[in-house]
């Protein structure tokens, strides 16, 4: 929409606000989230030479969130004139950001008749649905940021050289990024982000829904090496893991990417899978990022507990995972077995019984051995509190020899106790 002024400018008119616009039209549902007050959080500071190149170009323009967010602010005070001015501010600094347009069109068409809904412009009403959609998750997502007292309950425990974990919360269309160190996580980030066009679960190839589970960074692409509708850049992580594929789960190349020159950003169901974030968020996130190190947990809801509840849980884990350890290092089948649950399945199909099998023939005639587990991680499975998912590094000593190896266990509680479901040597 062009007005009087040219494409960006300000309009040279005077405001006759239509009241039902402020009281029940474009508000309306927005109107507990400009009650409740927001925060956003800046950008982490770049270290590698592109991303600090990126971020140098980034820090020149406004927070297109808290631009949005302040329009509404304006908007909700029935200050028009400076709602558009800050509508203005936005499309100038993000000229393919397609809803800071749509909401600026509404404040252009405010003067000459009621506005009862956003997106009161003319356009395909799919397009206008996917804005909406897009704005309200935006604004929700303020209002509902998490509290910096709680702890995000799926990450129980990461590796001391583990320096953050993302979090994708598919109902909020979000993305935390926790920094963790000494043991304690903060939030020091969050992004807006679109996911599958159907949503999370996802089972099999082409069902276009972003699987849920803990994944990792495997490596990342720049967007030179790849087609424009991938933006600035991509972070592929390791879906389908060894968990998706004991459960018949397939499919491949789940990224973490851009979006395409042309848009500034995608509704929040819209992608064949992926998790799907702005270009210069993508850059900003980078930064936190760790080729092979940083966990990606996908859950449909990110929960959060206070800090007795999390050392509990995290407490737990380790005893868990200790009883384990000590029972392997006793060399009684007995009480080997007894951590295993009856349902085991090995990565080759074996049942408990031929798995524990061959693990007593592989001692051979050995009569002691020491165990010792280092570098541990402990995360609850995403959408399930039944379920601890835990990596170690493992090293044997019998005798003189030592053997060193990554292992993962999958634990699941069974009544009272906790059984290995799956095991796998990474």
């Amino acid at each position: 929409m062009e007005d009087q002024a040219g494409k960006h400018g300000r309009l040279m008119f005077r405001f006759k606000p239509h009241m039902p616009l402020i009281r029940r039209g474009l508000l309306g549902g927005l109107s507990c989230v400009l009650a409740a007050g927001w925060s956003v959080s800046g950008p982490a500071a770049a270290t590698s030479p592109a991303v600090r190149e990126a971020m140098q170009a980034l820090a020149t323009k406004p927070d297109p969130e808290v631009l949005l967010i302040e329009v509404y602010k304006e908007l909700g005070a029935n200050r028009l004139r400076s709602a558009l001015e800050k509508a203005d501010r936005l499309v100038e600094a993000y000229p393919n950001f397609r809803l800071g347009h749509l909401i600026r069109g509404d404040l252009l068409l405010m003067h000459s008749r009621p506005v009862t809904t956003l997106g009161a412009v003319d356009g395909p009403e799919d397009k206008l649905k996917n804005l909406r959609e897009e704005a309200m998750v935006r604004l929700k997502s303020l209002r509902e940021r998490p509290d910096p007292d709680l702890i995000p309950r799926q990450v129980l425990q990461l590796r001391d050289d583990q320096k953050h974990v993302l979090l994708v919360d598919a109902k909020r269309s979000r993305l935390y990024v926790y920094a963790h160190q000494a043991g304690k996580l903060k939030l020091v980030s969050d992004y807006y982000i679109s996911q599958g066009k159907y949503g999370v679960n996802k089972l099999k190839e082409g069902d276009q829904k972003t699987p849920i589970g803990i994944y990792y960074i495997t490596s990342r692409l720049s967007g030179a090496r790849l087609p424009d509708f991938y933006g600035s850049g991509a972070l592929p992580i390791n879906y389908p893991n060894e968990w998706d594929k004991l459960n018949g789960r397939s499919g491949s190349g789940i990224w973490l990417h851009g979006t395409p020159s042309d848009s500034f950003s995608r509704p929040p169901l819209s992608s064949d899978g992926c998790v799907v974030l702005t270009n210069p968020d993508l850059h900003r996130l980078s930064n936190s990022v760790e080729i092979g190190k940083t966990p990606v947990v996908i859950s449909e809801t990110i929960d959060f507990v206070n800090k007795t509840k999390w050392d509990n849980d995290r407490a737990a884990a380790a005893r868990i995972l200790e009883g384990w350890r000590q029972d392997v290092e006793s060399m009684d089948s007995a009480r080997i077995a007894r951590n295993y649950s009856r349902q085991f399945k090995s990565d080759r199909g074996e049942d408990v019984d031929v798995w524990l099998g061959k693990h007593q023939q592989s001692l051979g005639n050995v009569r002691a051995l020491t165990l010792v587990l280092r570098d541990m991680t402990h995360f609850f499975y995403p959408g399930r509190d039944d379920m601890i998912v835990s990596t170690f590094t493992q090293e044997t000593l019998i005798g003189k020899n030592k053997s060193t190896l990554r292992k993962r266990q999958y634990w699941t509680r069974e009544g009272a106790s906790w059984k290995v479901l799956h095991e796998v040597n990474l």
